[in-house]
């Protein structure tokens, strides 16, 4: 291990880079991934979270590396799913003098996953402080942020969050920081990740957010990807418009097509959207992840979504997209639905039904096509693209959206 895993002296991380890992649960992870752990010296030694259990060797030898293992006062853990905790077994047959500290929920969630019987627990309280020697930690409940025993673990006297799975990003990198990599990159890794698993639960993300305001913050630690050093208030900017649904002008056009004509709809609806100030992306779902189009998604004001017809109702890829994006549950977004059909209707309308079941305000009527798009059609798509443009750039001035890195 190198000197550039060290955050703060006497803090290193000692977590495993996974360069291998492309699908995390369904989301994916193009980029790799890694599992974070630090270590805390001081007059009593802590360990923050684990890795994923078939790394957990890493682990070890990392942590024997920077200290004698009998020396570990404490393992945090912030977080009990398994990609965190399901080091712990393995962990505490070499550290059986450490206590296990979390909240009462992680404790129960630990005790349904492993055999904990001979584990010692240290149970924490929201805001409790465990003092080390000259640093503390401090343990903030962070319930639904992403699961209800979740929680982060702040040292006040270096300014410095461990944060658990918010501010995180899937991204492997031989370097641990945001300065030693591209920052568009992390940043927008940082989206994907955010819209694929924090976005469910963007308002407890707000208050988090809003808690944390108050908070001298100068550098945050998360479970995955690189620790944000250089480049924290940006995140936190990221993540105020994120969890408070701030779109910017930018509308999606998402579609499935069969024999063609969906398609063409779509890129009707592309043209007609491409105005001035508007950003458009056009997503074909035979050619994508459903990661990509929720992480589209999160930052658009406004979605056209296209089907074709299959047996009365909408493509398999279509519901798919719809059945992952309802349990997204992104706010704050207009649109209308589109598609074509031949001897029978329904694949199109399918598709409004679910847009108004998300809660979404359906801006003008499903727009259908019988077998080929006519001319006639076609210039409805494009006023319709225009339309979605125009509501855009209101919904983007109306809500304040604060331009990113990634913009």
């Amino acid at each position: 291990m190198s000197s550039s895993t060290t955050l703060k002296p006497g803090i290193d991380w000692v977590g495993f880079v996974d360069w291998n890992v492309r699908d995390f649960h369904g989301y994916s992870t193009d980029r790799g991934a890694t599992y974070n752990a630090y270590l805390v010296q001081d007059e009593q030694t802590a360990v923050i979270d684990t890795v994923k259990a078939p790394f957990v060797g890493h682990l070890i030898r990392n942590l024997a590396a920077k200290t004698d293992l009998a020396k570990i006062s404490y393992v945090v853990c912030n977080h009990a799913e398994p990609d965190h905790s399901s080091g712990f077994p393995a962990l505490m047959q070499v550290l059986p003098q450490a206590q296990v500290v979390c909240n009462a929920k992680c404790k129960a969630v630990l005790a349904e996953y492993y055999d904990t019987g001979a584990w010692t627990f240290k149970v924490v309280s929201n805001g409790e402080t465990l003092r080390l020697g000259r640093r503390s930690l401090t343990f903030v409940d962070t319930p639904m942020v992403h699961w209800p025993e979740s929680m982060v673990s702040y040292v006040a006297e270096d300014k410095l969050l461990f944060s658990m799975d918010a501010f995180g990003q899937h991204v492997s990198s031989s370097q641990r920081f945001d300065d030693e990599n591209s920052l568009c990159t992390i940043m927008e890794e940082a989206r994907i990740y955010f819209a694929n698993i924090v976005a469910p639960y963007a308002a407890r993300v707000v208050k988090t957010v809003e808690e944390l305001a108050g908070t001298p913050v100068e550098m945050i630690a998360p479970s995955h990807g690189v620790i944000w050093r250089r480049h924290a208030a940006e995140i936190l900017k990221a993540y105020r418009n994120w969890s408070q649904c701030k779109p910017k002008a930018k509308v999606v056009v998402v579609y499935d097509t069969m024999w063609g004509s969906t398609g063409k709809m779509a890129e009707a609806i592309y043209e007609g959207a491409c105005q001035p100030g508007v950003e458009v992306k056009i997503v074909s779902l035979r050619d994508t992840t459903l990661t990509r189009v929720a992480t589209e998604i999160l930052d658009g004001a406004a979605v056209a979504f296209g089907s074709a017809t299959l047996n009365q109702g909408m493509l398999p890829t279509v519901a798919a997209a719809v059945n992952y994006l309802t349990g997204l549950r992104f706010s704050n977004r207009v649109g209308f639905a589109f598609g074509s059909y031949g001897w029978g209707k329904g694949g199109p309308e399918a598709v409004d039904e679910a847009l108004k079941a998300m809660k979404w305000e359906v801006v003008r009527e499903v727009l259908k096509a019988k077998f080929k798009p006519k001319e006639a059609c076609l210039a409805e798509c494009r006023e319709a693209g225009g339309l979605l443009a125009e509501k855009a750039l209101a919904m983007a001035a109306a809500a304040g959206y604060e331009p990113l890195v990634t913009d």
